[in-house]
């Protein structure tokens, strides 16, 4: 299976370390995700895809920062760049990109409202009304997955990139108040139309 978060983690290790050190982290990164993946279990298909394509990668990133000689300090401040300069960016990009589309508040709302709905990546319960929506969330397969492989904190960063995703945006306002990556007993999203 091709996971697209490879080549991005290969160009930031290169990118930050030099070619010859980028490299060796890459090579370790991959092998630490070969044996998250082969060790993950008890998942269905939705969760295992996500798992493999988007959590995953990252975990073995932190692992192979950590395995590095880095101190944790500095392992943590690698991920923390990576995740908010290139993730985040990356999502804040594209999302503002989606609010040139006519009637993005509206269409936006109903499809992540339906997908909080559906999904069994979280455990949520949603809200909404006139201009708009709530999501709180209770228990998070990201949450889940960094606690169960022994990085916590990470979740932390994932929590991050959803403050740099919905940031400044023209047409969509974000506010959170906690998260379970930070302690919270959930995620408390509100989404409001600007």
């Amino acid at each position: 299976m091709k996971i697209k978060q490879q080549k991005q983690i290969r160009a930031f290790l290169t990118e930050t370390f030099g070619s010859a050190r980028g490299e060796a982290l890459s090579a370790r990164q991959e092998k630490l995700l070969g044996a998250l993946i082969e060790r993950t279990e008890n998942r269905s298909k939705a969760q295992m895809e996500t798992l493999v394509q988007t959590i995953l990668p990252r975990v073995a990133l932190y692992q192979a920062l950590g395995q590095s000689g880095l101190s944790k300090e500095d392992a943590y401040a690698h991920m923390r760049s990576y995740m908010l300069d290139r993730v985040g960016a990356e999502k804040h990009a594209a999302t503002a990109k989606l609010e040139a589309v006519p009637g993005f508040y509206f269409l936006y709302s109903r499809i992540f409202l339906r997908i909080m709905r559906t999904t069994d990546l979280q455990e949520s319960t949603q809200a909404w009304g006139r201009g708009w929506f709530d999501v709180t969330i209770r228990r998070c397969l990201w949450h889940s997955a960094c606690v169960e492989n022994g990085c916590p904190e990470l979740c932390r960063l994932f929590c991050d990139v959803d403050n740099v995703t919905y940031g400044g945006l023209k047409k969509l306002g974000f506010t959170r108040a906690k998260t379970l990556g930070y302690g919270g007993d959930c995620c408390d999203f509100h989404f409001f139309k600007k």
